[in-house]
């Protein structure tokens, strides 16, 4: 082991979400009720995992915490934006993901998280309608956003400050090289106020890097993954997270997907299906809202079971993904994935896979993990895109303009993050991802 060059995670840690829906409300009354010792943080990888350290006589399983300098739930400090003015108590109780019951012990504190106007534009989600916004050009929208980030840092007395996105999905916006390359040509969209390429997303992640807080987009927007937002990331020095929460349908398909390539079977084809019927369903029902999660949720297969590398198993197999919305399963989304596979001499065989699982349930703890090992890692030093936090993500971010491939596969992904947590914590990353 060498001595390890990360800062200690000293004072407290802001915590700014844009979105003060089911999953921001289930993230923050369960790192609230966790606080007084009355539910556990189940499913969060900083508070339940070991990583083995060392080997031979030196080896040893430890939680991140011990490898690593993380910061303690006990030093958190929530704030929120949102276009609905409903504090997060009266939020968590309208998204009816959490019982009253789990929600109640923490009502005061949860009711004094406001929600501060938010930087919207009601043509990136037409089907939500709050008043609780901000107005001006998209450049103004950034200056208000970084006056919130400074304004929240130095009324709480805060040491840092981590900014994630966990709002509705945007509109698709197709990446524009006139744009979206360059960051003076990003700053010159922003301050000519081009509303068709500059997504309000975009405003929230250019004011978090230049206040140096990193910037976890939780959707599949077009926000942080262009060249000029990794430009801005290296001139501020701040770690860049994205995109979309990896929770249900993306979970189960990065981690089956590998039994398949690994046993040689081939694929003839892959239907998913989902149906939900929270605020997220709702804005998703909007084509081209659904455009942007498409496009986020197919490409995870593409990457895992390639047809050039087995042109015998996976060429020409069909892929396709529908989500559909259903008000009566509010927060309780179903997956379904119908999978017709092949195996010897060809024969069909299918595997059907239905998860009745609850999104904000499974999203809470990865925004959790998320804005600690982004923290952590803006304490390491390091910048950018943070490849190991793919394993939290259903479309990892990857340099496309030199034709990299992103890392789909569950367990690679699992090596990488494993990597990662070793040499911020001073040990060798001993893992290779075959």
């Amino acid at each position: 082991m060498s001595e390890t060059t990360v800062k200690p995670a000293q004072g407290k840690l802001g915590v700014m979400v844009v979105g003060l829906g089911a999953v921001t409300t289930t993230f923050i009354t369960g790192v609230l009720m966790a606080r007084k010792g009355l539910t556990k943080p189940v499913g969060s990888m900083t508070q339940y995992d070991r990583i083995r350290v060392g080997e031979g006589a030196d080896k040893k399983y430890l939680k991140y915490n011990e490898i690593a300098p993380i910061a303690d739930l006990n030093d958190i400090v929530f704030a929120a934006w949102d276009v609905y003015p409903a504090n997060a108590y009266e939020s968590a109780i309208n998204a009816e993901v959490l019982k009253e019951k789990d929600i109640n012990p923490v009502r005061e504190e949860l009711e004094a998280i406001k929600p501060l106007t938010a930087a919207f534009d009601h043509n990136y989600a037409k089907r939500l309608d709050g008043d609780n916004v901000k107005t001006g050009t998209r450049w103004e929208l950034v200056e208000q956003l970084r006056e919130d980030i400074r304004k929240f840092k130095a009324d709480n007395n805060l040491d840092r400050v981590v900014v994630l996105w966990a709002a509705s999905t945007e509109v698709y916006v197709p990446v524009d090289e006139n744009v979206h390359y360059k960051l003076s040509d990003l700053e010159a969209a922003m301050k000519a106020d081009d509303k068709e390429h500059i997504a309000p997303s975009m405003c929230y992640a250019y004011a978090a890097l230049v206040e140096g807080a990193p910037f976890i987009m939780g959707a599949p927007n077009t926000t942080v993954d262009i060249p000029a937002m990794w430009e801005l990331a290296e001139k501020t020095k701040m770690p860049i997270a994205g995109k979309d929460f990896k929770t249900g349908q993306t979970l189960v398909k990065s981690g089956f997907a590998p039994i398949i390539g690994t046993r040689c079977l081939g694929l003839s084809g892959w239907f998913s299906t989902n149906i939900l019927g929270n605020r997220d369903g709702l804005v998703l029902d909007e084509p081209a809202n659904f455009r942007t999660k498409e496009v986020s949720k197919l490409s995870t297969l593409e990457s895992i079971l390639v047809p050039e590398e087995q042109p015998d198993l996976y060429t020409n197999y069909y892929h396709k993904v529908r989500i559909n919305y259903y008000p009566p399963r509010n927060d309780n989304k179903e997956g379904w994935d119908n999978i017709d596979i092949f195996g010897w001499m060809g024969y069909p065989m299918q595997i059907k896979i239905n998860f009745l699982c609850r999104d904000s349930i499974l999203a809470a703890p990865l925004c959790l993990d998320l804005v600690l090992l982004s923290d952590l890692a803006a304490r390491a030093g390091r910048y950018g895109i943070q490849y190991f936090l793919s394993f939290f993500l259903k479309s990892p971010m990857h340099d496309y303009t030199k034709d990299e491939v992103p890392v789909n596969h569950l367990f690679q992904q699992y090596v990488m993050l494993k990597n990662a947590i070793r040499e911020m914590g001073g040990y060798k990353a001993d893992e290779l991802i075959d």
